[in-house]
């Protein structure tokens, strides 16, 4: 009953956190692209072979994508802009934190964006960066409250409406002369190096006119009253002692590195050895567009909210023959799932591809999807679920770890189009999150994304989803199942309340 008495006025005080006043802030803009450096040297003789296009290279390993990103860092010479919506403290994330600790130390001007709803838990680590002269951080929809389970509960208990909007986007930009922009966090299960599961994921790398307007979309999130500069939200964190406990911290990762499996699997990918000897090759089209969402897209009307979906309707209405979709979370809602099968019903083609039950992170999302399969399967639209990958723990190999769980993002249309993004087709992307991706034109990239579509939904790696006289029925070639297969009871019962429950505009 004590405990009781005090939990109650804990938790109204906790609630009661306002956010301050957001600081008047000059406007920043990035740079223009390094006319020197190594990275430079690279792009710049490319760019000028290839006027007015733009490069571009899927980046399908988590080993070439963290690789991508640690090396391209040792390169800046200007700047480097990191844009993410998780940044986890394990080994890679680390390692990369340092990589930006260093390139700040030789003078390269670093800006981070994170948004606050998983920053908030590192807090201190973010403070310490911020503390050095050159690296700035940057907070997107933050907290008032910067720790602390019950004031976290207690803030969003009085201001859901505020904080239920998040920055999902993901960028990398090194010189304003390359970019990763796709589905990828920050962390180990995002570049193959988590002992359990790891996610299949996808970047693309970027060169070009199209690193600019990334640029651009970087600058409209760092500029606009969205975020608070970390220095704002925990003035007393930002400081000398915290950013030298922290070059501490990460004095030892290189030895840590070196002794884990996955330095390892990081001599072993061809990709990686390729990027080392300077030969990773760039499709050029002058047919691209790069489109984000509006940082503050909460208060636009609904039907405005989704910039990527506004570009997306569009190339989809003009497909000819065929559409390939893949969404780790997907859930199209009435229009969507009619959309789809009006494209069927018009002759095309149309797959989907995402997780099952088994092989997802968030089963309440799998239960809004759940409502519409049985409805896009009678209406002609084929439908893969990918399984989680069997194997012992600490397995890791190019082909993955113990597990893996679907989170690229990604579109094929018509074998000449491509799609790869931070968009996942569900309620949530389209009106509360904030979303980017690249929409790219040249049928050799598109054929490099069919390829690895076609792998995923063999039948060792995804069930092919059927309906049988009205049942749905899950088949790999050698088993068919009648429920959910390999789904443990915990995630059965998450997905069947969120399929009965009124949530699916959160999902």
């Amino acid at each position: 009953m004590g405990r009781i008495r005090w939990l109650l006025p804990a938790l109204l005080l906790a609630g009661c956190a306002q956010l301050p006043p957001r600081v008047e802030t000059p406007e920043q803009s990035a740079p223009p692209p390094a006319a020197s450096g190594a990275i430079a040297e690279r792009v710049a003789p490319a760019e000028a072979r290839n006027p007015g296009h733009s490069g571009f290279r899927l980046v399908s390993t988590g080993t070439e994508a963290y690789a991508l990103r640690a090396y391209s860092a040792q390169a800046a010479s200007t700047s480097l802009d990191i844009q993410t919506y998780i940044w986890h403290a394990d080994l890679t994330g680390k390692l990369l934190a340092r990589e930006a600790l260093d390139a700040a130390d030789r003078g390269v001007a670093v800006r981070i964006l994170v948004d606050d709803l998983d920053a908030r838990a590192k807090n201190k680590g973010f403070a310490a960066l911020d503390a050095h002269p050159r690296i700035e951080v940057r907070m997107y929809n933050p907290m008032a409250s910067r720790e602390g389970t019950l004031s976290k509960v207690a803030e969003f208990s009085t201001s859901f409406s505020r904080l239920n909007h998040r920055m999902h986007n993901k960028s990398w930009i090194v010189d304003n002369r390359i970019a990763l922009v796709g589905g990828r966090n920050l962390g180990d299960e995002y570049f193959d190096a988590h002992g359990g599961t790891n996610f299949v994921d996808l970047d693309l790398l970027m060169a070009g006119p199209v690193v600019r307007d990334v640029s651009a979309s970087f600058d409209r999130f760092w500029n606009s009253p969205s975020n608070y500069p970390l220095a704002q939200l925990a003035p007393d964190a930002v400081n000398a002692s915290a950013l030298a406990a922290l070059r501490l911290a990460l004095e030892g990762l290189p030895d840590e590195l070196a002794r884990s499996p996955y330095a390892h699997v990081l001599r072993e990918d061809p990709a990686v050895q390729d990027l080392l000897g300077g030969k990773t090759a760039l499709h050029w089209t002058g047919e691209w567009q790069f489109v984000s969402d509006d940082p503050l897209k909460q208060r636009l009307p609904e039907a405005q909210r989704s910039a990527v979906l506004l570009a997306l309707l569009p190339a989809l209405e003009s497909a000819r023959s065929e559409v390939a979709l893949i969404s780790p979370y997907f859930v199209p809602g009435e229009k969507g799932a009619a959309k789809l099968v009006e494209l069927d019903q018009r002759g095309l083609r149309v797959r989907v591809l995402t997780n099952s039950l088994a092989a997802t992170d968030v089963a309440a999302v799998h239960g809004g999807y759940t409502r519409y399969r049985a409805e896009l399967l009678a209406g002609g639209v084929e439908i893969w679920e990918l399984k989680p990958a069997g194997g012992a723990e600490g397995n890791f190999s190019l082909a993955g770890s113990s597990g893996s769980s679907l989170h690229t993002k990604a579109l094929i249309l018509d074998r000449d189009r491509s799609f790869v993004g931070s968009y996942n087709l569900d309620p949530r992307s389209t009106s509360l999150n904030c979303e980017q991706g690249v929409l790219v034109t040249h049928p050799a990239l598109a054929a490099e994304l069919a390829t690895l579509y076609a792998r995923e939904i063999r039948g060792e790696r995804a069930w092919s989803v059927r309906l049988l006289e009205g049942e749905v029925q899950w088949t790999d070639g050698v088993r068919t199942e009648h429920s959910e297969p390999d789904a443990g009871a915990g995630k059965r019962f998450q997905a069947w309340l969120m399929k009965i429950l009124p949530v699916e505009s959160q999902l």
